[in-house]
């Protein structure tokens, strides 16, 4: 019978952020992100060019998910055949109008992570017991994320181009030397506080393939070390930004963990976890003018006690 590894026993001598910003904080990394770090994304700003980053809910091709999860549903309230009926709202002047609603998962498109979304050892970010989730996040939701807002210098590190690629494959990993490497080739280093976003192109083949995306789900991405997790540390890096479903590689080769830099990252460290990002209009862009770097910008919604968040986020050039 093969060996079974525990989430505990894999990250046992992590670091970790717990306290760092006083016993009460729910922001984590994005504490970071301070004015001034803002007026560094800002001078990062040559054309005025606006990427915008958010997949489209209801894409007549289909909403990439993760596996378990139903893509959004949106339904017709009121349209013009409303007032076929006799009994038909009735507003002087004639008024008509269109009316819809949304059924989706908080996390079924582009969209934020609240920090305690994932856990182990029955501990969210910053030491909260996890029965504070129960019912809803009362501690570390995506909330005070939205309240506060994320503006800092972007980045971003095309893998996809860096590896000859037009896409990674399943399973495909990628570590901060590849980080490093990445950003070398493009003229660039990666500072402490920059929001990093990494180009995988892996969703063109949720696009190609259909459900056959779903079998065997694997996707490319960071892949645990203790030596990785330092280096987010060291560069005190506030948010994670990718293209693919959950931001890391699905099962971490070494033990078949799934996803142990969720755990890492973002319950021990705090750092703001960001998935499903079109990243492609930027990466084109960028790939041409030769600049990765620019102002980023996100709010996700303001969701009392939620998991996480839909979200659109900015790139400025």
């Amino acid at each position: 019978m093969a060996e079974q590894h525990s989430m505990e026993d894999l990250l046992r001598d992590a670091p970790s952020n717990w306290g760092k910003w006083g016993d009460e904080d729910e922001l984590g990394s994005l504490n970071y992100l301070t004015p001034a770090e803002v007026l560094r994304g800002v001078q990062h700003i040559r054309s005025g060019n606006v990427f915008t980053l958010q997949r489209l809910i209801g894409d007549p091709k289909g909403d990439p998910v993760w596996p378990g999860r139903s893509p959004a549903q949106r339904t017709m309230i009121f349209d013009e055949s409303t007032w076929d009926s006799d009994d038909a709202p009735a507003f002087p002047g004639g008024l008509h109008y269109a009316d819809d609603k949304i059924e989706a998962f908080l996390q079924g498109s582009t969209q934020y992570d609240a920090l305690g979304h994932v856990w182990y050892a029955g501990k969210i970010w910053n030491g909260y017991d996890a029965r504070t989730t129960i019912g809803g996040l009362d501690k570390a939701s995506v909330a005070p994320i939205a309240e506060r807002g994320v503006v800092g210098r972007g980045v971003l590190l095309d893998l996809a181009r860096f590896r000859g690629r037009e896409n990674l494959d399943k399973g495909e990993t990628f570590d901060h030397n590849d980080l490093e490497a990445c950003a070398k080739s493009q003229g660039i280093e990666i500072e402490k506080h920059d929001v990093l976003l990494i180009r995988t192109n892996f969703l063109k083949l949720f696009f190609d393939q259909g459900e056959q995306f779903y079998e065997g789900f694997n996707e490319p991405g960071l892949t645990y070390s203790p030596e990785l997790v330092r280096w987010f540390q060291d560069r005190e890096i506030p948010n994670l930004v990718t293209d693919t479903i959950a931001n890391e590689v699905t099962y971490e080769p070494e033990t078949g963990i799934a996803l142990p830099l969720h755990c890492a990252l973002m319950r021990n460290l705090g750092v703001a976890l960001t998935e499903i990002c079109d990243l492609e209009k930027l990466a084109a862009s960028c790939a041409e003018d030769g600049q990765y770097t620019f102002l980023y910008a996100a709010a996700p919604l303001k969701v009392h006690r939620a998991t996480g968040s839909p979200v659109n986020p900015l790139a400025i050039k």
